[in-house]
């Protein structure tokens, strides 16, 4: 079977594992802050906090920007369930802005219209989550405008996006944003086998997420130091959660990190292959940004068939061919949880649109341009005989 995504591990990995299990702390040691300096480097983040995941890191982020009852996040409907949940793990409402069909980012004339309508009738959401969907950023810029307008913080999910970048700048040194998302799943660009980061310019967002992901638990070295307090003594400020990055996975998010730009390269390589070899069929082909300075990381590559109802067929004759092609996403509100909360289809047609139509196709590292031929290869037959 050639799945959809894969992560690749290197010996260079494994040893970097074996360290730390040999000699150092598993956890609470010195691996996590190595990782989150280098992400720092890489990005230009000014503050990064890595946690055991994505969904965790969107989690702490709504609690540090205080999201509570009667408040409400606006999100794209085109991303996995983990992007609306976080507000609600807060007790926090949930809405939609429907997408770009060119982009498959969130629409931003849409989300103009609906940020006027929602001012007018004093209903302003308390914060947006752009989505940056298979890797390719949303314009920042124009977001960031748009929200400042308004006074809602703006977060970036770039859990697709590590190592894109965004008006030349790297996503996650949050140029125009409060808060920019990272996740490290082994399909992701880099991995750490569960885990994720928040990355942010404020150090006040940075200090609560930090107290947050540790129990709400913190220790005063100082007063320590002056005698004030004895050694061991620490004290709880929050109601925090247990959602701290092991040292094991830190030193494979290390390791890994030092191929990055290799692995970007190769993703792209893969992706403008595709975009050659599947340029004469019916179908529309994953999007490429038309803003300078601005390019994906290809964590997925999704076309879609001009004929929605061929998909079925299609995703069929992949997977009995041993190609694993895969969805992405079932609308979010579409789901049952969702639909007990108001929500019906309908809401958003651009993103149902898409939705009928879409299919993903293998994309990862250690895909051979022999593996891809095949994939093309089962993709044209279908159409020639069916």
């Amino acid at each position: 079977m050639i799945p959809y995504g894969r992560h690749q591990l290197t010996e260079e990995d494994i040893n970097a594992v074996v360290d730390v299990l040999r000699h150092q702390h598993l956890t609470q040691g010195a691996q996590v802050p190595a990782f989150e300096a280098a992400l720092a480097g890489y990005t230009g983040a000014t503050h990064v906090c890595a946690v055991n995941s994505a969904t965790s890191a969107l989690h702490l982020v709504c609690l540090a920007l205080g999201m509570g009852p009667g408040d409400v996040l606006w999100t794209s409907p085109l991303s996995f369930v983990a992007s609306s949940n976080c507000a609600l793990y807060c007790g926090a409402g949930v809405d939609f802005v429907d997408i770009d069909p060119a982009t498959l980012s969130i629409s931003l004339p849409l989300l103009e219209e609906k940020l006027a309508q929602a001012h007018a009738r004093q209903q302003l959401p308390k914060a947006l989550i752009t989505v940056h969907f298979a890797g390719l950023p949303t314009d920042m810029q124009l977001l960031h405008t748009l929200c400042q307008r308004y006074g809602i913080a703006l977060i970036e999910d770039a859990s697709h996006a590590v190592g894109a970048d965004c008006h030349s700048a790297k996503v996650g040194e949050c140029r125009w944003s409060d808060a920019a998302i990272f996740s490290f799943h082994p399909v992701k660009m880099i991995t750490t086998a569960e885990g994720g980061a928040v990355l942010t310019p404020h150090e006040w967002l940075d200090a609560r997420v930090r107290k947050l992901r540790t129990h709400g638990i913190v220790k005063d070295a100082a007063r320590v130091a002056s005698g004030e307090l004895p050694p061991w003594y620490y004290e709880q400020e929050a109601l925090g959660f247990n959602y701290r990055l092991t040292d094991m996975q830190a030193a494979l998010g290390l390791s890994q990190l030092t191929r990055l730009d290799s692995i970007l390269a190769e993703r792209r390589r893969l992706a403008a292959r595709y975009r050659q070899l599947l340029a004469d069929l019916p179908l529309t082909l994953a999007p490429v940004s038309a803003i300078e300075g601005t390019e994906s990381s290809w964590h997925l590559y999704v076309i879609q068939l001009n004929d929605a109802d061929r998909r079925l067929g299609l995703y069929q004759a992949c997977q009995a061919a041993g190609i694993g092609v895969q969805i992405h996403y079932i609308p979010i509100y579409w789901q049952p949880y969702y639909q007990q909360l108001g929500f019906s289809q309908g809401y958003c047609p651009q993103v149902e649109e898409y939705y009928r139509r879409c299919l993903t196709l293998p994309l990862y590292v250690g895909l051979t341009d022999a593996e891809q031929d095949k994939v093309v290869a089962v993709i044209r037959a279908f159409f020639e005989h069916t």
